[in-house]
């Protein structure tokens, strides 16, 4: 299964109004800003998806790999450690976090969920942002994946990955470094932000509650947070981010119980509480639309 070592979507975001990426700052540049979390734990921040590094005696490991351009500044990144790219963890197919795959999977081996080799293996469309991803390369799609969980041992640490169901999308996983008690939530945690819930490939609003709700009751007061997007994190910000999910979930079913359409209920909006989570990534308007998405697919389905 091991690849032998040789070498140390188009930004889907910006055809929407008043979508910005927390990250553009340093994306503009094609660098990454680096924090040290602990030892032999590094946050990097891009354009894209952040990624966590574990480096260590058996080399290093990522989790998420961002776009395609930010490649050559990831690599920089990882030849300060002296070693060799050993694993990939991909938390889902979306190529903010699955287009470095492209290169670094021609010598590292990549993990995910069998819902995302599905899915990078084949044409891929996210109707929001008029964006299509093609079917990935053989060398950039999972080598080793799994169904319901994984768990590896890599530099002294417990590596265990979930597969969270129906949340984000439909294969999406999180991942535990339990030693260091750190956990990457991918795309189930955007950090003060509205979220984008890909209910095209049979992600749910309510699924993403759930999910969430599961995983706050694995994790302790002090651990690391990783989000997807926005700043390092800790579990009573991703409490104000569940509960934020749920509040104005609610206030959109109840509106659509009022007979209200879609336009109508981003005319009145939302409660004035939730109104700085549409400062970040998605305008409320834009959530709104995915919320009512998700709910009508729910209530279709039942």
């Amino acid at each position: 299964m091991h690849k032998l070592f040789s070498s140390v979507i188009m930004a889907i975001f910006l055809c929407l109004t008043n979508v910005v990426l927390a990250e553009d700052h340093n994306a503009d540049k094609k660098m990454f800003k680096v924090t040290e979390l602990k030892p032999g734990f590094q946050f990097l921040q891009g354009k894209g998806g952040n990624i966590l590094l574990s480096a260590g005696k058996d080399g290093l490991l990522i989790v998420d790999s961002d776009y395609s351009e930010m490649t050559p500044a990831l690599q920089e990144v990882l030849a300060q450690h002296k070693s060799y790219l050993k694993y990939v963890l991909n938390t889902h197919w979306h190529g903010d976090h699955t287009q470095g795959n492209k290169v670094l999977g021609k010598n590292a081996e990549i993990i995910a969920h069998d819902n995302v080799y599905q899915r990078l293996n084949s044409r891929q469309e996210v109707k929001l942002f008029n964006m299509v991803s093609k079917p990935y390369p053989a060398h950039a799609l999972p080598d080793i994946t799994f169904d319901h969980s994984l768990t590896l041992r890599f530099n002294d640490e417990t590596i265990k990955a979930l597969h969270l169901p129906n949340g984000h999308t439909d294969g999406d996983s999180i991942i535990f470094f339990e030693k260091a008690n750190i956990v990457h939530m991918g795309d189930h945690f955007f950090n003060g932000m509205f979220p984008f819930v890909d209910v095209g490939t049979n992600g749910s609003v309510r699924g993403v509650v759930k999910n969430i709700n599961g995983i706050l009751d694995k994790i302790a007061d002090d651990t690391i947070v990783v989000p997807g997007h926005g700043a390092i994190s800790n579990k009573q910000q991703l409490i104000a981010f569940k509960d934020m999910l749920v509040g104005t979930i609610n206030e959109v079913e109840v509106m659509m119980t009022q007979q209200m359409n879609l336009k109508a209920i981003q005319e009145k909006g939302l409660s004035e509480q939730w109104k700085v989570w549409g400062q970040g990534f998605l305008n409320e308007k834009v959530w709104i639309g995915i919320v009512h998405s998700s709910l009508t697919k729910d209530a279709v389905k039942n």
